[in-house]
């Protein structure tokens, strides 16, 4: 397998990203800093994928780190993580993470580790996967240290065999939220796990280890799963190898994929690489949610929220979900005309729609799809302002909006003149029908 260089780092990179990371290397030369690029991003550049973020450590403390991003980005957004030792840096729609090395103690299973100034190997060590324990030097500094890819634990080897591999026995239980990475990486990177990998988690499960993770993390993780979707992971096929792992049950009693949730959760995944899903912002794991959840019993679909922290009006959205779901199919089937498929799908939050669309069968798929991709760009030839100088005030503003834009959408006004004529003529009805 062919050592990744910086040189192939910076080219696989967008410009913005390339020329943020070449400011800040080039502040690590002034300093003597050694910089490294860690973890998925060398294994992605190693295995030739389009890279998805920058991640870096350096060997130097929390206060060297926020100088060396004063000095090479200023002005750029930084948020501290004081706790971890990590700065995430975003500036002209560029964005990285840096990050002193470590070492971690983890206090008892499942707890949050206890992290403490260690050196590269330690950091290295530290991390989920051999493959992902992986470091390519960036900085003068760090190449005077280190001639080429920093390699302790046997993650390229690994990669060549196609193994996921934990660094050592006790992993799932340190950290228990690694078993949802495996179930990310596995499919995604065509991975198996090792045999130790599948015992260490067999042993983690054994031990309740588990039970003791807050359902805030495991949320994080499942996120994830859906945002991992974009990059061609099949979300059923991640919840599936947790479910058949027991990972679900030993977070929530009884929690498992039903049958009937598989085909929407695929169709979401494939969903999220089409142009229609991909530019607007919608939150992945709420969707994902409801579709998964939706054929369970009302009571374990509850707690099973309960247990992921998520409230309030999120939380309310999914457990009403299949109630939602009922209305809208009904809507669709006795819809007539793509106004009244409008009217009925605009209120939708986009979570709703997209998760309506993997749920539907190819008709309302297809009426959803076009709704989608056509119909709600479209705008009718008049406004509310236009209906104002004719006289219409209030609600009958909106409702002659919407009479207009069913009418253009069906094909049966196209000018503003037509459009106007219709405007009018709601205005006169509306007047009549006033006592």
């Amino acid at each position: 397998m062919k050592r990744p260089s910086q040189a192939e780092l910076v080219r696989a990179l967008p410009a913005p990203s390339a020329q943020l990371l070449e400011a800040l290397l080039g502040a690590a030369q002034r300093t003597a800093m050694p910089i490294y690029l860690v973890g998925g991003p060398v294994r992605d550049l190693l295995l030739g994928r389009a890279l998805r973020d920058i991640d870096l450590v350096a060997e130097a403390d929390a206060a060297a780190l926020q100088a060396l991003v004063r000095d090479s980005a200023p002005g750029a957004r930084v948020v501290a993580h004081a706790r971890f030792g990590t700065l995430h840096v975003e500036q002209g729609g560029a964005a990285l993470d840096l990050a002193s090395a470590r070492r971690e103690r983890y206090a008892h299973d499942g707890a949050l580790p206890q992290v403490e100034p260690g050196a590269l190997d330690e950091d290295l060590w530290r991390r989920d996967f051999s493959v992902n324990a992986l470091a390519l030097p960036l900085s003068a500094a760090a190449r005077e240290r280190h001639a080429g890819l920093v390699d302790p634990t046997g993650g390229v080897a690994d990669l060549e065999k196609g193994i996921l591999r934990i660094l050592h026995p006790r992993s799932f239980h340190d950290d228990p939220t690694r078993a949802l990475r495996a179930a990310r990486l596995a499919p995604r990177l065509g991975m198996t796990l090792s045999r130790g990998t599948r015992s260490g988690l067999r042993d983690a499960l054994r031990d309740g280890a588990f039970a003791r993770v807050s359902g805030e993390r495991y949320r994080a993780e499942l996120a994830r799963v859906f945002e991992d979707a974009r990059q061609g992971l099949d979300p059923a096929h991640a919840l599936g190898w947790l479910d058949r792992a027991h990972v679900l049950g030993a977070f929530e009693p009884g929690l498992r994929v039903a049958p009937a949730a598989t085909a929407p959760l695929r169709r979401l995944g494939r969903a999220l690489t089409t142009p229609a899903w991909s530019g607007p912002v919608w939150d992945g794991l709420e969707a994902g949610l409801a579709l998964w959840l939706a054929p369970l019993a009302p009571e374990l679909r509850q707690r099973t929220l309960r247990r992921l922290g998520l409230r309030g009006a999120p939380a309310r959205r999914v457990a009403g979900w299949p109630r939602l779901r009922e209305r809208a199919a009904r809507g669709l089937r006795a819809a007539r005309g793509r106004g009244t498929i409008d009217a009925l799908l605009a209120p939708l939050r986009e979570e709703e729609l997209i998760a309506l669309f993997a749920s539907s069968d190819a008709a309302a798929r297809r009426r959803i799809a076009r709704f989608a991709g056509e119909d709600r760009a479209r705008r009718p030839p008049l406004d509310g302002s236009d209906l104002v100088t004719l006289g219409l005030r209030g609600p009958e503003v909106g409702r002659a909006l919407a009479r207009v834009r069913a009418a253009f959408l069906d094909g049966q006004v196209r000018t503003r003149e037509e459009a106007l004529v219709l405007a009018a003529e709601h205005g006169r009805h509306a007047r009549r029908r006033k006592p």
